[in-house]
């Protein structure tokens, strides 16, 4: 008589460790989520619709998203190249520079800022060379864009790196020994590969730089409809007691987020579908 054989699970108690990590998300982010959204219901319509679309936050809405969405930009492009020559390339003080990529982790935001300001102030050490050129960066938009950048970098690098590993260096020397310039290479081999990372390092960095507010308040100025972020625009309405117009800015901000990051997500899956059909 045969007898079959019940499957095993790879990981024992799987109903009891599903059911303790629902609970823990619930806990964690689904409930604080929820508190958010019943509290912007105490307004009515015309209360929210007005808070949300005055002038102030609107500018906010533009600086905040505009800069984060350039500093993520930005960092997917150099991102790239400082995991390609950390990868590729071996050299006298390669392992401190990847330690010195992690230091955005590491610092507190508010150092991180200060030392920002300090640097690229009119007197700063930066700050003298391009004041003569026309070009101000502390307290201005570009600063903001600056300290975005510089907080998200890590996002980018640390995801890209694994699979550039992983790839070798085998690929690149077929590709040439069939006669593909290294920039066919690149374009019809190596990119396709790294395009899925390079996706989610920019959603990580995206993300990250919509929340960030200790980095940017000092440098930003916080001058209302030029330098103010969505961020300290909360903080504002909540060191005023105006929790209502606060919890509807945070609501706001919150499902544009979501939305975006669905958005990179899906570009995430339809770049891994491609591949494969490739």
């Amino acid at each position: 008589m045969k007898t079959r054989n019940k499957p095993t699970n790879v990981l024992p108690g799987f109903g009891l460790t599903l059911g303790f990590s629902a609970f823990y998300l619930c806990l964690i982010v689904l409930i604080p989520l929820s508190a958010l959204f019943v509290s912007a219901l105490r307004m009515d319509v015309g209360q929210f619709w007005q808070t949300i679309t005055s002038p102030r936050v609107l500018a906010s809405y533009r600086l905040t998203f505009g800069a984060s969405f350039a500093a993520a930009i930005i960092n997917a492009v150099f991102g790239l190249l400082v995991a390609w020559v950390l990868v590729r390339y071996r050299f006298v003080g390669r392992k401190l520079i990847d330690a010195m990529v992690d230091l955005p982790f590491a610092l507190p935001t508010a150092v991180a800022g200060i030392a920002l300001t300090t640097i690229y102030a009119p007197n700063g050490w930066m700050g003298r060379l391009l004041a003569p050129l026309g070009v101000k960066v502390a307290f201005t938009p570009l600063g903001i864009m600056i300290a975005l950048t510089f907080i998200g970098l890590p996002f980018v690098v640390r995801t890209v790196q694994p699979v550039l590993e992983d790839l070798g260096t085998e690929i690149e020397e077929a590709a040439a020994s069939l006669g593909a310039t290294p920039f066919q290479t690149f374009r019809r081999i190596l990119f396709p590969e790294l395009l899925p990372s390079l996706l989610t390092g920019f959603a990580l960095a995206f993300a990250r730089a919509l929340g960030e507010y200790g980095s940017v308040v000092f440098i930003a100025g916080n001058m209302p409809m030029k330098t103010e972020i969505t961020p300290l625009l909360i903080i504002t309405k909540l060191e005023q007691y105006d929790y209502a117009g606060a919890t509807a800015i945070a609501v706001v901000m919150l499902v544009l987020s979501f939305i975006l990051l669905l958005t990179i997500n899906l570009l995430q899956r339809w770049a891994q579908r491609s591949r494969q059909c490739q």
